[in-house]
C-alpha cells in the first residue's frame, strides 16, 4: 500500500481513537483492536487508567502525522498529538495490520 492509501484508513481509526478516549467510552475505543491485542489486555486495569488518564480524556482533535515504520506484516502510524489541558506534545503511535481480511490495530499509544 502507498502511504497515502494506509493514511486514509489510518487517520480515520485514530481520529476515533482519540474521540471516545475523550469521551470515555471503552467499548467504543477498542473495537478496531486485534484480537491478540484485546487477549493481551487486562479490562479491569485498563479500564481504571483509562478513566483515570487527564491526557487520555483531554486530546485535541488536532494532530500532525509525522511517518511511517514498516516492518513485516504491520506499519506503524506516527503522530504529534496535543492535549486541551497541558502543555506540550506527545508522540502518538499506532500499529496496523490485517485480520481476517480487514485492517485492525495492533497496538496504539500516547507518550
Amino acid at each position: 500500500m502507498t502511504d497515502e492509501e494506509i493514511l486514509a484508513i489510518a487517520d480515520p481509526m485514530w481520529d476515533e481513537l482519540v474521540k471516545y478516549s475523550n469521551k470515555g467510552q471503552y467499548g467504543k475505543f477498542i473495537r478496531n483492536f486485534s484480537y491478540n491485542l484485546l487477549l493481551g489486555l487486562n479490562e479491569v486495569e485498563v479500564g481504571k487508567q483509562f478513566a483515570k488518564s487527564e491526557l487520555a480524556r483531554n486530546l485535541s482533535e488536532d494532530r500532525d502525522f509525522l511517518g511511517l515504520i514498516r516492518r513485516g506484516e504491520h506499519v506503524t502510524v506516527l503522530y504529534r498529538q496535543r492535549s486541551k489541558k497541558k502543555e506540550g506534545e506527545w508522540l502518538g503511535r499506532m500499529v496496523l495490520g490485517f485480520e481476517d481480511g480487514k485492517v485492525k490495530i495492533f497496538g496504539a499509544s500516547i507518550f
